[in-house]
């Protein structure tokens, strides 16, 4: 299979990361963390302005807008492409594979990348995000639509910032703050101009003829098993979404008690990242849970189909990070799932990751029950009533 050409630079420029870190991690004035933070921004902006001005032919041609567009979104990819890299190299070096590559940037940089949390949210940055950015760009090379990738990694991404940042700055580590840290501001302010962007590209043409959209809006919900068994989970996953919100909410009820204790100790861990997702789950998922079983019941819910995309991604990495961070070496032991909870714990988490990517691609597979309902005599029934 041909790599199409803006994804191939892009990936070979990200692949510079390998070699550029391993020099620069003998740079004595890296051990100086302001004197890390100036570089890293340094090197980033080159690498934005290398990639803008690499082969505009190929990038001005965005489909998010129609004829020719500023090639700046590309370029963004290629930036986070390349931070994706030195992810994957900080998780693999943290877990004893390369040596002499991060650690300058670990240790003086962000030192809270080292914990169980930060090692698992570097490998989905390193392998998921990394493999989206080469998706998209290649996608705009060839002139197709990339808004679904571009939904999943906007809830991804978002997700990770969400419960990192926070958690830096509440856990153990917040006296460990260097100016490093405040390279994270374009990671909190680039998602939200990109989801712009994305939201407001056109979706992709339904083929579903009125007749098919009134036939598939008339059935209730028990002639629908697939959605009555994605309500039927919505329901249970939000129970369980707000049980765990209050367990780090030191909940005094016995069940709590036994859970946090015989099942997640995690939650317990003092580096905050465990309670920050938890409470970011039950203020943010849980509210989506609900209104996500409301539009399996009522029809012409539109903003289902791209919802449920920002949510799988973002439960997603989520999920990945706190299953991972549970049972990692680098959280102590006292923390970690115990041994004859280890099956219950994997089960209902991974069915908790599970679930939002099955309602995405409901949503997306048979799309015809969350159009709006077009005129005609169903429109005029639901007016009489």
């Amino acid at each position: 299979m041909d790599i199409p050409p803006l994804a191939g630079k892009i990936a070979a420029l990200s692949l510079g990361a390998l070699p550029l870190s391993y020099a620069l991690n003998y740079v004595s004035a890296l051990s100086h963390p302001l004197g890390l933070a100036l570089m890293s921004a340094l090197i980033l902006g080159l690498l934005f302005v290398a990639i803008y001005n690499l082969s505009p032919s190929e990038i001005y041609h965005d489909p998010l807008y129609a004829g020719r567009a500023p090639p700046t979104l590309p370029a963004v990819f290629a930036v986070f492409a390349f931070t994706s890299v030195v992810d994957l190299f900080i998780a693999l070096q943290e877990d004893g594979y390369p040596v002499g590559f991060m650690e300058f940037f670990t240790k003086e940089g962000e030192p809270y990348l080292r914990t169980a949390h930060g090692v698992f949210i570097c490998y989905w940055d390193g392998t998921v995000h990394y493999l989206l950015y080469l998706a998209m760009a290649g996608a705009i090379r060839r002139r197709k639509r990339y808004r679904n990738l571009g939904l999943y990694w906007l809830g991804s991404f978002i997700m990770s910032i969400l419960v990192f940042l926070p958690g830096n700055i509440l856990g153990k580590y917040s006296s460990e703050i260097r100016p490093a840290f405040f390279l994270a501001s374009p990671f909190v302010l680039i998602p939200c101009w990109a989801g712009m962007r994305i939201f407001n590209q056109s979706r992709a043409p339904i083929c579903c003829n009125p007749n098919m959209v009134q036939e598939e809006q008339r059935k209730g919900i028990l002639r629908r098993p697939v959605d009555l068994a994605l309500v039927m989970y919505l329901i249970l996953a939000g129970f369980f979404t707000l049980f765990r919100g209050l367990v780090v909410l030191d909940c005094p009820t016995d069940a709590c008690f036994v859970y946090i204790y015989q099942y997640e100790p995690y939650l317990r861990d003092p580096v905050a990242y465990p309670k920050v997702q938890m409470l970011v789950n039950m203020f943010y998922v849980l509210p989506f849970y609900g209104l996500a079983a409301y539009a399996l019941i009522f029809p012409g819910c539109s903003w289902l189909p791209d919802c449920a995309l920002v949510f799988a991604g973002a439960v997603g990495q989520a999920q990945f990070s706190h299953m991972g961070a549970s049972m990692h070496v680098r959280t102590p032991f006292t923390y970690r799932v115990p041994d004859d909870a280890w099956a219950c714990f994997f089960g209902c988490n991974l069915l908790y990751a599970l679930g939002p990517h099955l309602l995405a691609f409901r949503c997306l597979r048979w799309p015809a029950f969350f159009l709006r309902p077009p005129p005609g005599p169903l429109a005029h029934h639901k007016k009489e009533h």
